[in-house]
């Protein structure tokens, strides 16, 4: 395959530890393990999506000294009959074939039937010394205990935004491009918390653009994400109190067909810093790095504004319109209604 038509969460897949980025409590453990060579028998890495679960089961595969003859990966999801895991019970008393461990990397494994669960338990109760299984899954709470106990256990955060504009500003400039503050920024909000889907979107907006230098506005048109200018526009209404342009703003965001969802986040998000600009002066550094410097400069100006609406109660009703947005009928209902009770009257 041409290199070009790599997904680029294949290509910048971390190698070794020191490459993976936003998981330092679960790597510095295994690091450690190693070091003093306590390898158990059986890992569980538990994570959402895109957090690194598989990359780091096959860079513990190898720091162990497994070669690719001896390393086994499963994915649960299309494998989970019990006949699967008789065949598995059987493989795994054969030995490495140039390994000093066996490994099996068993991916969603919370799809497993309850009689594959309970072939693979007796297997998992007494292993060969020469097999180290690693379990993968987003949903632990669907494993049985029996199965999680008999498990060394590691929990993978979602990276934060911060580590995922970090992540998407370094492939970036692996692949000759530049992007700015905002353009990273908005990326690493739609990819919601998976390095995957952050490289995914990246990769869409550098075959959209021409010469490789990425903005925000590019990224807007590719994803279809919420334009500055909307976002700017409501919350410009919001703090000076006219319900009409919020309202404006709104519908601008409606005709656009932008998912409601992330156009509340980019609004919470705001709606915090100017909060939080305003309230304090020792934040102003940390709020510098989340925006890009023409977005910062608009949120300062808003933390200034006297007698502005852009208050706790505000971002309470927000914050609470969020969470009603998935589930309404008509999807900007939830932030009209919210508006009309921090800066209009309910005639209702």
């Amino acid at each position: 395959m041409s290199e070009n038509h790599i997904a680029l969460y294949r290509k910048y897949r971390p190698q070794t530890f020191k490459d993976v980025i936003g998981q330092d409590h679960v790597i510095e453990v295994l690091k450690k393990s190693i070091a003093e060579k306590n390898i158990a028998h059986a890992y569980l890495f538990a994570g959402g999506r895109g957090t690194g679960k598989t990359t780091i089961a096959r860079i513990l595969a190898n720091e162990i000294g497994t070669t690719s003859k001896d390393l086994y990966e499963m994915d649960a999801a299309s494998n989970r009959k019990i006949d699967d895991f008789r065949e598995l019970k059987e493989s795994v008393h054969t030995l490495p074939f140039d390994s000093k461990y066996k490994v099996y990397i068993i991916d969603e494994v919370h799809m497993l039937t309850k009689e594959a669960f309970n072939a693979f338990l007796k297997t998992l109760e007494e292993p060969p010394k020469h097999v180290v299984f690693i379990l993968a899954t987003p949903e632990i709470d669907k494993l049985p205990d029996t199965i999680v106990s008999r498990c060394q256990t590691y929990s993978f955060k979602k990276p934060t935004r911060s580590v995922l504009s970090t992540a998407v500003l370094k492939v970036a400039k692996g692949e000759k491009a530049t992007l700015d503050k905002g353009a990273a920024e908005l990326i690493a909000i739609l990819a919601e918390g998976s390095f995957r889907d952050a490289l995914g979107v990246l990769q869409k907006v550098l075959s959209y653009s021409s010469d490789k230098k990425i903005t925000r506005s590019e990224v807007e048109a590719v994803t279809g994400a919420p334009r500055a200018e909307v976002i700017h526009g409501l919350l410009t209404a919001i703090s000076t109190g006219s319900l009409d342009d919020a309202f404006a703003a709104i519908h601008a965001a409606v005709d656009a067909n932008v998912d409601f969802t992330t156009f509340l986040k980019l609004i919470l998000d705001r709606v915090r810093a100017v909060i939080l600009l305003r309230n304090s002066n020792k934040v102003e550094s940390r709020i510098i790095e989340q925006f890009s410097e023409d977005e910062f400069t608009f949120l300062k100006e808003l933390s200034k504004t006297t007698g502005s609406k852009l208050h706790s109660k505000t971002l309470a009703a927000i914050l609470g319109a969020y969470a009603d947005t998935p589930y309404a009928y008509i999807k900007q209902l939830p932030l009209e209604l919210a508006l009309v009770q921090v800066i209009g009257e309910d005639n209702e």
